[in-house]
């Protein structure tokens, strides 16, 4: 580029032709600056702008933003007599598109004589570029309307809206479609297909369009994997990345975000820290996207210092980025760090959304920082102007049930100026069960029920309290009606990942592989931590069994069960990572604790609440969560 480019600075008068070919290479070649002020040399020399000319400048603005620039150019076309060219209006369309002019680029829609197929497809772009799905699907039934022929590229902008907008009917309408008229050999359209029906929650259709796809390129791939991990079947979506591995197709940006959200959910250490090794190896850029799933998935596994050290590394950042760090170091009980991260936040001039307010009032929770969490709450909404939402007003509650002051977390509620959900009557029962509260515990659960179907968990919580104060026939009472309303105690369900396997036990499990193996790992485990003082805490376990009977059914919790394979299965010292689906139950808490400092072993759970770190016989909860 460079010789042409000297070349043509030695042409006495280069012609229209030759300014076209040298602006055209220009805005394709990512050089559109250099276009332009080419285009200022045409405009000063005597060869006149065509059709070709402009397009290619309106090209380079949409590449640089340069509104005000288009819109001189737009003058030029309809002095110059070009408004009637279509090849012209289209790009026209583009540009005030791609600058966010969707008003001023309908207008130069609607002003055309006559509307070529392309135009539509630049009008549908345009709205598919600024997300107005819903006036995608809208300018599409209006070509159906009018009888307008669409291709392959209408029906791409068309699928991306559907999945948005979860149009199931119209995207199976357009899936019909390819299959009547063969169009399955088309990639793009196919893998649109494939991701308009996995973000419809069709997730096996998309899985049977993308395996009889004959080609599959890395935007196919990324979009099954994505459509797995948006689903939530995490370990289908590591599954699929790994056979994308086996055909040799190197992942792309988003097919990493989608393995490192479905690692950070199954707690997959090893395939999350494979992709940040390929992303050093490949010399990858970190951007803010992958950046941030890399801090999000080692929060999500207990790596809390690998969160921050990526963090450290980016080249730029963002609310999203800040706001997964000081999340991280939250649920890993480093309140108190998240706090300094949320002031140097401030001092780096990046204002603080709605969610980064609900990380940093969950570290004031777990650092058990009342009044710094009464302090931001009213920050947020002095000096910061955001209007509180439901979750902010549950952290709050959260934060003061805590610290105990249950009747003050009560008021709170009752005086909230939007009506309490049934997670904040929720969070507020958890409390009473830590703080054996039995009034407020009651009140809290009558509100849960008359709110929404309540959970089993809600049920146990309460008989809990009871059986926390020896008042045992009320919490049989519980567990009774729990039985009467047919409300089954989910089953406790834990995962380990060793050596980038993911073994999965239930509580009392007697399928899980290895059973001999691990039910006699776990009777040694158990056996040692006896030795050394340990309890079993039988109180929240069956009511109507006899003690040894409760003993032998916490002694097989699904976390224990996973705890005493991985002691078995790694060497001494390695850290143990589990993650759990329901909340640790207090003997295994107590177990763990013992297990730690007997086994002279680090274990992190993460529970649906927060992260647990036992290290030498204490956790990073310091008992309560």
């Amino acid at each position: 580029m460079d010789y042409a480019l000297s070349i043509f600075h030695n042409l006495d008068e280069p012609d229209t032709l030759v300014y076209n070919i040298m602006i055209r290479s220009l805005t394709y070649k990512l050089s559109p600056l250099e276009a332009f002020l080419l285009f200022k040399k045409m405009q000063e020399s005597s060869a006149e702008p065509d059709e070709f000319t402009l397009s290619s400048i309106l090209k380079a603005c949409s590449k640089l933003r340069a509104l005000r620039e288009g819109e001189q150019i737009h003058a030029h076309i309809v002095k110059c007599g070009f408004k009637s060219n279509g090849f012209v209006e289209n790009t026209l369309i583009h540009m005030y598109a791609t600058c966010g002019e969707l008003e001023v680029a309908r207008r130069v829609f609607d002003g055309l004589p006559e509307r070529a197929r392309m135009a539509w497809n630049s009008m549908l772009a345009g709205y598919m570029k600024n997300k107005c799905w819903d006036e995608v699907v809208k300018l599409f039934h209006e070509m159906l309307k009018l009888g307008v022929g669409f291709d392959e590229v209408t029906l791409i902008s068309v699928l991306t809206a559907c999945g948005r907008l979860a149009n199931l009917e119209l995207g199976e309408w357009i899936g019909d479609y390819i299959e009547a008229n063969r169009l399955k050999g088309n990639i793009a359209l196919v893998t649109s297909l494939v991701d308009m029906y996995a973000k419809c929650g069709q997730v096996e259709t998309a899985r049977r369009f993308f395996d009889r796809m004959d080609r599959r390129d890395v935007v196919a791939w990324s979009a099954m994997i994505s459509g797995y991990s948006q689903a939530n079947r995490c370990r289908e979506a590591l599954d699929l990345f790994h056979d994308m591995q086996k055909a040799n197709v190197d992942p792309n940006e988003v097919t990493m975000v989608s393995v490192l959200y479905s690692c950070a959910v199954l707690g997959a250490l090893k395939t999350g820290k494979w992709v940040e090794f390929y992303i050093k190896k490949k010399k990858l850029k970190l951007t803010v996207n992958l950046g941030t799933a890399l801090i999000d998935f080692y929060a999500k596994c207990g790596c809390i210092d690998s969160s921050v050290e990526v963090f450290n590394r980016m080249p730029s950042t963002n609310v999203f980025s800040w706001t997964a760090l000081i999340q991280g170091l939250a649920s890993n009980g480093q309140g108190k760090g998240a706090l300094e991260y949320f002031q140097l936040m401030q001092e780096k001039n990046i204002k603080p959304n709605n969610v980064t307010f609900i990380a940093v009032l969950s570290a004031c929770s777990h650092a058990g920082l009342v009044n710094e969490g009464r302090n931001l709450f009213t920050s947020m909404i002095k000096d910061f102007g955001i209007e509180p939402r439901i979750e902010h007003y549950g952290s709050m509650v959260d934060i003061l049930g805590r610290a105990g002051l249950i009747e003050e977390a009560y008021q709170f509620i009752k005086n909230m100026p939007i009506q309490p959900n049934a997670v904040v009557w929720r969070t507020l029962l958890a409390s009473c069960r830590a703080h054996k509260n039995v009034e407020i515990g009651e009140e809290s659960l009558k509100h849960i029920i008359s709110l929404e179907t309540p959970h089993s968990g809600d049920y146990i919580l309460l008989s809990n309290i009871y059986a926390s104060v020896d008042r045992r026939e009320d919490a049989m009472r519980v567990r009774d009606q729990m039985r009467e309303k047919g409300i089954e105690k989910a089953p406790g369900c834990s995962l380990i990942e060793l050596d980038g396997v993911i073994y999965e036990f239930f509580a009392e499990d007697k399928a899980c592989p290895h059973l001999e193996e691990v039910y006699n790992a776990t009777h040694d485990m158990m056996k040692r931590i006896k030795e050394a003082g340990y309890v079993p805490y039988t109180a929240d376990a069956r009511l109507d069994a006899e003690e040894d009977e409760k003993e032998a059914s916490v002694s097989h919790h699904s976390e224990k069960l996973a705890i005493a394979f991985g002691l078995i299965r790694t060497l001494p010292g390695t850290t143990l990572r589990i993650s759990k689906n329901l909340r640790v139950c207090t003997d295994c808490h107590n177990a763990t604790k013992m297990i730690s400092k007997v086994f002279n072993r680090q274990i992190v759970v993460r529970d649906w609440k927060c992260f647990h770190h036992f290290k030498e016989g204490s956790c990073s909860c310091n008992d309560y969560w």
